[in-house]
């Protein structure tokens, strides 16, 4: 399948937790990241075409609030090389401009 990101992933290099914001549910954590979207690392396997409300749990040196809540769309999912982990792969489509700035941050403060 060809490649049709037009702006490249970066390998995420902190530990930050995702959670269905509607469920409270841990859904996984960040692998890669780009101004866009996220890449998640999931214990379960995630349906495809659905928008999610994603809370990150943000640390102090990036905000004055402990997370941040955006919508995104899950665009892929496909198994991990260990059993029972799946990689997941979202495109924001929503999320407020001060939100946007931190996003942004994390981006270029932990994408290697």
């Amino acid at each position: 399948m060809p490649e049709r990101r037009t702006v490249p992933r970066k390998k995420f290099n902190m530990y930050m937790r995702v959670i269905d914001d509607d469920t409270q549910e841990t859904l996984g954590h960040m692998v890669d990241v780009s101004p866009d979207g996220l890449q998640l690392e999931t214990a379960a396997e995630l349906p495809i075409n659905k928008d999610y409300y994603l809370r990150v749990e943000l640390t102090p040196e990036l905000a004055d609030r402990p997370f941040m809540v955006f919508i995104a769309k899950s665009r892929w999912c496909k198994p991990g090389n260990i059993p029972f982990l799946f990689y997941t792969g979202f495109k924001i489509v929503e999320i407020m401009p001060d939100d946007k700035v931190i996003f942004e941050t994390i981006v270029k403060k932990f994408g290697a």
